[in-house]
């Protein structure tokens, strides 16, 4: 991760313009006079000097208005130094040659494009995630960074590059978390790691998941065969496990009930046909003995 121990933090503070509406009342008083004193221009020349100034100073506190909706901020300079940052909303009014930045503080919800990364493993993989995110430090997302929002693009990628080299797609040894079964570990260790990358922006991460997780194309077809091969093997530890259950009960429950006494030779038969018959793909086909075993 890049060093960005050299950076001027801006913090954000509080700061800005002052309520409208009393500004609202003067702007209006304002054009009561200004109207007033062109109504007396026949009495002297000099109320239209006086009406002139008064448009001007009307232009003047027209042009300090602004308003702002909620979860909105604005960031106000004066000639390059940053002066505050105004939170409070609705109509607001500043000096006119004080620059305002609007910034929105409103939750985002992005899904990033998805990538073509390799596993702990090596094994190339297609992944992507959803990220919510929201501007916390108005002052660092725009005067630390040129542009917040790219700057957010670009270290999703990164950490979600990053991040995806430590865990495997599946099989993790001595239960190490993978990418597939333990989603919400790695969506915590995206989060944990993007938040590092982002802090610096004034960005703060609220929640982050996989949103996409699969074989790449050109190993799908092999990585497809090898889990079904892994599904049929575990299934047939299953059958099996079940079927040496069944033969022992059954052989328990002849010999307690003095059904029939078997013999090692016939015993050993008996649990080969039960064996065959549980574990079979197929039903078993009946066979009348009609001679003897031996």
């Amino acid at each position: 991760m890049s060093d960005t121990r050299t950076i001027n933090h801006t913090a954000e503070r509080p700061g800005g313009g002052i309520s409208g509406g009393l500004m609202l009342l003067a702007l209006l008083a304002g054009l009561i006079a200004t109207v007033w004193l062109f109504i007396q221009v026949r009495e002297s020349k000099l109320f239209v000097l006086g009406g002139a100034l008064m448009i001007v100073v009307d232009l003047f506190v027209l042009s300090g208005f602004y308003a702002l909706q909620p979860n909105e901020a604005v960031a106000i300079t004066l000639f390059g130094s940053y002066q505050g940052t105004d939170r409070k909303t609705g109509l607001r009014w500043l000096l006119p040659w004080q620059r305002r930045q609007k910034i929105s503080l409103r939750v985002r919800n992005v899904t990033s494009e998805r990538l073509k990364v390799n596993d702990k493993r090596g094994n190339p993989i297609e992944i992507a995630f959803n990220v919510v995110w929201r501007v916390s430090d108005s002052a660092q997302a725009l005067f630390d960074v040129d542009d917040y929002v790219a700057f957010m693009n670009i270290q999703m990628e990164t950490c979600l590059r990053e991040v995806a080299s430590h865990y495997a797609y599946d099989h993790g040894e001595a239960e190490e978390p993978t990418l597939r079964a333990d989603a919400v570990i790695v969506g915590e260790r995206l989060r944990a790691d993007l938040q590092e990358r982002v802090i610096v922006a004034g960005i703060a991460i609220d929640e982050t998941h996989l949103m996409h997780l699969a074989y790449a194309p050109e190993i799908a077809g092999s990585m497809l065969k090898r889990q079904q091969a892994e599904a049929v093997l575990a299934a047939r530890q299953t059958i099996v496990a079940g079927a040496v259950g069944m033969v022992e009960n059954a052989l328990k429950q002849l010999n307690e009930r003095g059904v029939v006494n078997l013999d090692d030779e016939r015993r050993a038969a008996m649990v080969s046909n039960l064996m065959v018959v549980l574990c079979a793909d197929r039903e078993a086909q009946p066979v009348l003995n009609t001679g003897s075993l031996y």
